[in-house]
């Protein structure tokens, strides 16, 4: 049997079991998360083998086995030993600290494999800090645990490595995930791409408001802004590239469009089911509170690339590329679509739980699909791409799980030693009573906390540490955790650890730094947004009708002036005179006062069509 058919084979069992338990309802807690990081470790070390292609590959596989065996077996001892586990307080045996440190080894090595060491090194640093912080002069220093009882912790109850963000791993996402795998590889990847070709691709720029449609519709589904610039910049970046846009504002296009994708709901790059268990909130709270920041997010982007398109004349796509729309809206293109958002929807509306939504969805889904590809494809295709759904979901969760269950370790290890209390009174100690001071402090840390971290694991990291810091000072816990959730994501396109941009670049052929340099201006709004959830309970749609609007105006002007500003759009005959308005038009908009934002969108829209009425005029 080849690695191939082994690697598809066990991918499909995980998207499996992910369909059956979100058809029949998870397993106890315990058991399923158990199970769950059984079956994704096992398939992550066929994923990622150790030594491929190199002389030493036999003890690189030793190894694998190795380490896929004691993931299994300390998984299974966690199933076998359930009921103790859950009803008394174990006491750690030498059996459990070898268990323990064999699934720890194996899942930080995994992380290792999937993104690199960055990961692997703060969840070590936070275990040392458990086992040795004891030894630290100052505030930082706390009382001290030894092996016994911090395997306890991670391993013998719930608080650990079988704690929520597992949990929420091994069902929520696990089914969205399924749900969105299931939806490309059923025609929703190439309806989406046609969709933003139509609407785009005849605009200035258009090449480049395909890749930011395109990028933001799968990004929406997703659970990685470096998985969508690989999937969807290697068909948007060489168009770009061939209708003559520079390589690297191909790139950076590309990069700021699917980061975008994992702060638009409704999964929010996982992010958004994370969120809602350690609010204890609904799932619909937190994505109702994401959609302006996310709509003002893409709306930046897209006069962005106008402004810049207008500027350097970036031509639109030939009318013979573009698909039609009776392509487009035909019924195969369209009906599995809306059944599995209707299907999803329709769960929600009855009050299932998330993942029996998504298995709605699921259904609904295969149900359009089926009745709309009867007549053209036969029974034998149409379970290859079914599986292939199943088997690209399977993969997709190794990452997650690996580094939620990771993201576990650390954040019981914060839990532990108060660590994440110690930080945040340093913080609040630094800034006092300034919400503005605060939120620029840990703006900052979130970025650099963030690089070269996938999205939900840098959100888990900075909710953790810094999210107490802000609600310390009285900021709403949704603001707060938006806030920090929002500067950790944008991380991915921040210099100099900016992995979409790398990404991107390498597509493009580009350096990266004149690419990370065009992704900053692009994405320059995302940067001040988060700061509008602070000055504005309308950006999260709550408060009464007018905060709402006054909200919606802030949010507006800072769109249209940043990037105008950025791209040297001319409103006057005067550059000078330019800047200076669009500066004004931004201040007005970040001061939160009744007036203000409707003033500064006012001004915009004024300085606009009298311009535009004078160029009729001269013409």
């Amino acid at each position: 049997m080849t690695a191939e058919r082994v690697q598809r084979g066990l991918a499909i069992v995980v998207g499996l079991f992910v369909l059956y338990t979100a058809a029949t309802g998870p397993f106890e807690g315990l058991i399923q998360r158990a199970l769950f990081l059984a079956l994704v470790s096992c398939l992550g070390f066929a994923l990622y083998p150790l030594g491929a292609g190199k002389p030493w590959r036999p003890v690189g596989l030793a190894i694998d086995l190795g380490l896929s065996a004691v993931s299994v077996a300390a998984c299974l001892y966690v199933v076998v030993n359930y009921d103790k586990i859950m009803t008394t307080l174990p006491w750690a045996t030498t059996l459990d600290m070898a268990l323990t440190a064999g699934l720890v080894v194996s899942v930080l090595e995994l992380g290792r494999r999937t993104v690199g060491l960055i990961f692997p090194i703060l969840v070590m640093t936070g275990l040392g800090y458990a086992l040795f912080g004891n030894l630290l002069p100052g505030p930082l220093r706390h009382r001290g645990f030894d092996t016994a009882f911090v395997t306890e912790t991670i391993f013998l109850g719930d608080l650990g490595i079988w704690g929520m963000l597992t949990g929420v791993a091994a069902t929520v996402i696990a089914a969205f995930v399924l749900f969105g795998a299931l939806l490309l590889h059923t025609g929703g990847g190439q309806a989406f791409m046609d969709l933003a070709m139509r609407l785009g691709g005849r605009q200035p720029g258009g090449a480049a408001k395909i890749a930011t449609i395109a990028s933001g519709l799968f990004g929406m589904i997703s659970g990685s802004a470096v998985a969508n610039v690989a999937t969807t910049g290697n068909f948007t970046i060489p168009m770009m590239i061939r209708l003559g846009y520079p390589r690297p504002f191909a790139a950076a296009v590309e990069a700021v469009a699917s980061t975008g994708g994992q702060i638009a709901p409704p999964i929010m790059g996982a992010a958004a089911f994370v969120m809602a268990e350690i609010l204890g909130v609904s799932y619909v709270t937190i994505i109702v509170g994401a959609i302006l920041p996310a709509v003002m997010f893409y709306l930046s982007a897209f006069m962005t690339v106008h402004f810049v398109a207008l500027r350097r004349g970036l031509a639109v796509v030939p009318e013979a590329e573009m698909p039609v729309w009776s392509t487009i809206l035909a019924p195969r293109r369209v009906l599995p679509i809306l059944a599995a958002l209707g299907g999803l929807g329709l769960g929600i509306w009855l009050g299932r739980s998330i993942a029996t939504s998504a298995f709605y969805g699921i259904v609904g889904l295969l149900i359009a699909f089926v009745a709309t590809e009867a007549g053209r494809l036969n029974v034998r295709q149409m379970a290859a791409k079914l599986l292939d759904g199943l088997e690209d979901a399977g993969k997709g969760l190794v990452i997650i799980g690996v580094l939620l269950a990771g993201a576990q370790v650390l954040v019981s290890m914060i839990n532990l030693t108060g660590i994440g209390v110690t930080l945040s009174s340093l913080i609040v100690s630094v800034a006092g009573d300034s919400v503005v001071l605060v939120a620029l402090i840990v703006g900052a840390v979130c970025l650099i906390m963030g690089m070269g971290l996938p999205t939900t694991a840098a959100y888990v990291l900075v909710a953790a540490v810094l999210a107490p810091a802000m609600t310390a000072v009285g900021i709403d816990p949704l603001a707060a955790h938006l806030f920090v959730f929002y500067f950790a994501t944008i991380s991915v396109i921040t210099p100099p650890v900016c992995v979409a941009v790398f990404v991107g670049s390498g597509i493009a052929k580009t350096n990266w730094l004149p690419a990370a340099g065009e992704a900053v201006r692009l994405g320059a709004v995302t940067y001040i947004v988060p700061f509008l959830l602070l000055l504005y309970p309308g950006m999260l749609l709550g408060g009464g009708p007018l905060d709402i609007l006054e909200a919606v105006a802030a949010g507006l002007a800072l769109v249209l002036a940043v990037p105008a500003l950025l791209a040297g759009a001319r409103l006057t005959r005067s550059r000078g005179l330019d800047v200076a308005i669009y500066l004004l038009v931004i201040a007005l908009a970040i001061y939160p006062q009744p007036v203000t934002p409707f003033l500064a969108l006012a001004i915009l829209i004024g300085l606009y069509l009298s311009g535009r009425s004078g160029r009729r005029a001269v013409a």
